[in-house]
């Protein structure tokens, strides 16, 4: 059966009302009182009003569309990012195109192309670890394109960024493993040319200094991929406890590096925490039901979503304005459990 769909004049003449009230109503506008913004949209549910995103498109010039570059899409922290993107974006009408780069600089290239070819109105962006600037990334710039960097943040740009408190996170977790007694703290992170890693070495090592700790260059390891390959994180375990004082406690930089370093203390036989503390950045489900459930800073990566993409939406709505870059840093939260001898 053909159903016709509702149009914003039907209900502007169901309701006696001027299509400009309707439309604006629609769009959540201050300009008009609640009472009138509940009737219209309590009519537009009833008889399924669906907005015309082409008209739309076409008027505006817009696709309604932006690309999103991932590193990694199987990872539970980007996957909360997703959903916060895609919460915003639907609210405003807006489809959401979602490409990796599986850590790879000529992936990113490559997703950056297929996007735009596909007249997208808006990017965001979490780096790849073989990014070294963001050169590849200033052409789609200079000719408009609006960008916002998230978690990963390419520098060189002046764009909005979104990220966690990466430095005051492993700052608190530091300060926690010291506060339990542990003296030769590993550090398990992705590579320097980084922020976030950067940001993360710059908590650690404030931790360790305040605390009076002597700080040994061989506990420090960077995988290059930032953990997407297993036998990284592994090589860097290796070569922890091969060290004439091995550590006696982990602090990982990421999902993907706290649960492969998990696993593979297991398999090298480690009692955690009784012969290693382990802790790490996570988002990944249930750390608790790990045994020894894990410590863990929290970040909330579904708020990141949001805020990068209501961060991207404003700025194609409103790109024949000046930039005026923002940089918004979100809170993080440490949750103690017994990986670290505090359970």
């Amino acid at each position: 059966m053909n159903i016709q769909a509702i149009t914003i004049k039907d209900i502007a003449k169901a309701l006696n009302l001027s299509y400009s009230t309707v439309s604006r109503a629609l769009k959540g506008s201050y300009q008009i009182s609640e009472p009138v913004r509940e009737k219209v949209l309590a009519y537009a549910r009833e008889h399924n009003y669906r907005p015309n995103l082409l008209a739309q498109s076409l008027k505006n010039k817009n696709s309604r569309c932006i690309g999103v570059v991932l590193c990694a899409i199987p990872n539970s922290f980007l996957g909360e990012v997703i959903n916060g993107i895609e919460s915003i974006a639907s609210s405003k009408g807006y489809l959401v195109i979602i490409t990796q780069s599986n850590e790879s600089l000529e992936k990113e290239k490559m997703a950056l192309d297929h996007l735009t070819m596909r007249s997208i109105d808006g990017l965001l962006i979490s780096v790849s670890t073989e990014t070294l600037d963001t050169e590849h990334l200033k052409p789609y710039y200079d000719r408009g394109l609006p960008i916002v960097f998230f978690d990963r943040i390419g520098e060189g740009l002046p764009a909005h960024t979104v990220q966690s408190d990466n430095e005051g996170g492993a700052y608190e977790l530091t300060k926690h493993l010291l506060h339990q007694g542990y003296r030769r703290i590993a550090h398990i992170t992705s590579p320097t040319h980084l922020p976030m890693t950067r940001d993360r070495l710059s908590g650690y090592y404030r931790a360790v200094q305040e605390a009076g700790v002597d700080i040994d260059p061989a506990l420090l390891k960077h995988c290059a991929h930032g953990g997407a390959i297993v036998q990284e994180i592994e090589t860097a375990l290796d070569e922890l406890f091969a060290l004439p004082e091995p550590p006696d406690a982990i602090l990982a930089a990421s999902d993907r590096m706290t649960q492969a370093s998990f696993q593979y203390l297991r398999a090298l036989g480690k009692l955690i925490p009784e012969e290693v503390a382990l802790a790490g950045f996570s988002n990944f489900s249930a750390p608790e039901l790990f045994s020894p459930a894990l410590t863990t800073v929290v970040q909330d990566a579904f708020e990141m979503g949001k805020q990068a993409a209501g961060l991207l939406i404003e700025r194609i709505e409103q790109k024949n304005t000046p930039l005026v870059p923002k940089k918004i840093i979100l809170p993080v939260k440490l949750k103690v459990r017994a990986s670290t001898g505090a359970g």
